[in-house]
């Protein structure tokens, strides 16, 4: 394993901001650290980077414990949101830095800088200034000085949270690419889900500190642990529900439920796509309450009739009802997740 948490734990003021974290990264893996503001996710990074030192457990790389081991001397590399491109330099003067640092002979830092520079979509931009550099150029210059250096681990800290959708919608797909054909290993932070989705081999969601869940995008997506993920995942139709068989009681009404699931009280998600519309007269009778465009269909908000909570359908779009229309809803058990209990905190 390159990486490995153990038990790590960060605490200021005595509060404990990582708590206990296990986390193991694999050689050529590229994990995403996904999490609200405060979750502890950049504070894991800089732990492992060693500009935070933990308070209790270990970080091992290569199975060697980076106890003592300044930041310069653990081989990794780290690129900030910011990018902290040194405006002083030009394009190939910053990209340089860092072997400069280790001592690479001038012509073979002149040949790396046009290698990487190439990689990165900016071939002859080495004598460019910073200032003349867009927001999206300025974060490939930033890649191409984390990356020459050739680390074992590069770690990301937002990295395109700074840039506009459409830019990071390209960049993000363009860093994929990158990192497989490179073998790079990648351990990222975001707030960003569907840049860590797209990204990542593997998501990791935290809260006040802790994992919350591990897997892949697709595991992740499709089974959240508890009602905490399905929320942050942006999903709204999570209701308290008393499981018996195949069914569940809820405000909804009796909604199924998919074989084998835990039994009594639960929460549950129904995705939108599992809110089926119906005719009026057939189904939990609902509103529409409003309409939302969601590009490649509509989201329907709906209020139930007997005031139970909204839910939220996916519709195609020729097919969305109207605000004000009257709509039966009936329930598919293959979009429905009787979510885990929370770890208590």
């Amino acid at each position: 394993m390159l990486l490995s948490l153990e038990d790590a734990t960060v605490r200021f003021g005595g509060r404990p901001v990582l708590d206990g974290v296990g986390l193991d990264v694999a050689e050529h893996e590229i994990v995403c650290v996904l999490g609200p503001s405060g979750s502890g996710k950049s504070t894991l990074l800089r732990a492992v980077a060693g500009l935070q030192p933990l308070s209790s457990g270990r970080v091992l790389l290569d199975g060697r414990d980076q106890a003592g081991v300044p930041a310069h001397r653990r081989g990794v590399g780290l690129m900030f949101q910011d990018h902290q491109l040194f405006p002083q330099r030009d394009v190939g003067g910053n990209v340089a830095f860092g072997l400069r640092m280790h001592g690479v002979s001038r012509p073979r830092q002149e040949e790396r800088v046009g290698e990487l520079l190439d990689l990165v979509g900016l071939p002859g931009a080495a004598r460019r200034a910073v200032a003349a550099l867009s927001g999206g150029e300025q974060q490939r210059v930033a890649l191409a000085r984390a990356l020459a250096p050739r680390p074992r681990l590069l770690m990301l800290d937002e990295p395109l949270g700074q840039l506009d959708r459409s830019l990071r919608e390209r960049l993000v797909v363009e860093l994929r690419e990158l990192f497989s054909e490179l073998g790079t290993t990648v351990l990222a932070v975001t707030h960003d889900q569907g840049e860590a989705f797209a990204l990542a081999d593997r998501v990791v969601v935290m809260r006040d500190g802790r994992i919350a869940q591990s897997g892949t995008p697709l595991e992740v997506w499709q089974r959240p642990a508890d009602e905490f993920v399905a929320r942050f995942l942006g999903f709204e139709n999570v209701v308290e529900g008393v499981v018996s068989g195949e069914a569940a009681d809820t405000p909804w009404g009796k909604v199924p439920v998919p074989a084998g699931a835990e039994q009594g009280a639960r929460s549950l998600l129904v995705r939108p796509p599992g809110v089926r519309l119906v005719a009026a007269d057939a189904g939990l009778r609902c509103t529409v309450a409003a309409r939302t465009f969601k590009g490649t269909h509509v989201a329907v908000h709906l209020q139930p009739e007997d005031g139970g909570p909204r839910l939220e359908a996916a519709c195609a779009l020729r097919e969305a009802p109207g605000v004000g229309d009257v709509v039966g809803v009936e329930f598919d058990a293959a979009e429905i997740v009787v979510l885990d209990r929370p770890t208590a905190a």
